[in-house]
């Protein structure tokens, strides 16, 4: 079994649907450049999204997507030891992004506090993304961010 730790803000995501949601997965190996790479890959997938599934991105979205991305892949990068994923999940309703990297320790999840140095990185995913999950798996971990996408007006 996986252990779990989750931060949930109270969104209900809706059961999967009988369609299969728009997926991108990048392996990464720790190079310079990576997480601009990243941040680049997530950008393309947004605007995929947008026109494949007519998504329609709530306010701050592109950039509240691209500082998860940021956060989680610098995460892996410093507490991984070899290479990591970044996986894009989505469809009309919702964003996720996952990455799993080869450390089996799950992240900590602190209390706002200004006067700590360093640990912020989730503190800030957390303040943006509607859930946040990190588990073990056997690779390592997963840690997952979660966006609800507003409904598309009726045409």
């Amino acid at each position: 079994m996986n252990e779990q730790v989750t931060m949930d803000t109270g969104f209900p995501f809706a059961a999967a649907d009988s369609v299969e949601p728009l997926r991108q997965a990048v392996e990464f190996d720790g190079e310079p450049g990576c997480i601009a790479r990243a941040r680049h890959v997530a950008s393309r997938f947004l605007q995929q999204l947008q026109a494949e599934w007519l998504a329609v991105p709530r306010p701050r979205l592109g950039d509240d997507l691209l500082l998860v991305v940021s956060e989680l892949v610098t995460n892996a990068e410093r507490h991984s030891h070899g290479p990591y994923v970044l996986e894009l999940e989505g469809t009309d309703t919702h964003l996720s992004v996952s990455v799993y990297d080869s450390s089996s320790a799950l992240p900590r999840w602190y209390e706002p506090d200004p006067t700590r140095l360093g640990g912020h990185g989730l503190e800030i995913v957390r303040a943006v993304a509607d859930r946040v999950t990190a588990e073990r798996v056997p690779v390592g971990k997963r840690v997952t961010a979660a966006f609800a996408l507003p409904p598309r007006a009726a045409v």
